[in-house]
């Protein structure tokens, strides 16, 4: 860190200055490298679980997938009524429904960086050489941090990403059922104002609708 500031008048949030990180963030559909970049991805979550800390705080969305229920369903209500975005919410529901009923993680809660987006992560030469913005670090259910099987990785990939990290049924399918939530509610919060977060919102539905 180069520098650190604290919330004032003019801007209410703490800000600090890092050194440039070298990479570029990788794009869904475009990647030179997808099974090698997977591995990568699976060591970091790999390594980011295998992390024992006593007094952990709950990442941002570690919590039960339970708890995202009603905005899952209200952003589902309102993506039919944007007919051009083509979502099938029928099948969206089905899949929703299925991460609902799947059994909770009931092991130890891991630590999780629970914003593994394209846009927090950085690539060179197609392989995975930094993870940026911990903002939603924590601990909670494994799951959360299976986003990019879908956000990013095609379905070969994502098969090696999920052999990698040894992931059982139920937690895929909750780590399914998530990555939809997130890209449900972000398309048509972000349709007008975020191009790159709503394509990949759209990405993620695709994908997830074609594999469920």
């Amino acid at each position: 860190m180069l520098g650190e500031g604290e919330p004032t008048e003019g801007y209410p949030w703490p800000w600090s200055v890092y050194r440039w990180l070298a990479g570029e963030n990788p794009e869904a559909g475009a990647l030179s490298e997808p099974v090698p970049l997977a591995e990568d991805l699976a060591g970091f979550v790999a390594a980011m679980r295998s992390i024992t800390l006593p007094g952990a705080p709950r990442a941002h969305r570690g919590g039960p997938v339970a708890s995202l229920d009603a905005e899952t369903r209200a952003a589902i209500e309102e993506l039919r009524g944007i007919p051009q975005e083509g979502v099938d919410c029928e099948a969206a529901t089905a899949v929703w429904e299925e991460a609902l009923r799947a059994p909770g993680w009931d092991g130890p809660p891991v630590w999780l960086h629970a914003d593994l987006m394209p846009g927090n992560l950085l690539v060179d030469g197609g392989r995975l050489t930094s993870v940026i913005d911990f903002g939603c670090l924590g601990t909670g259910d494994p799951a959360c941090d299976l986003f990019p099987a879908w956000n990013l990785l095609p379905a070969g990939a994502r098969d090696v990403f999920r052999e990698a990290l040894d992931v059982d049924d139920a937690t895929w399918v909750r780590g399914r059922g998530r990555t939809l939530s997130q890209a449900l509610i972000a398309l048509p919060y972000y349709r007008e104002t975020n191009p790159a977060m709503a394509q990949n919102a759209r990405h993620v539905i695709r994908a997830v609708l074609r594999e469920g």
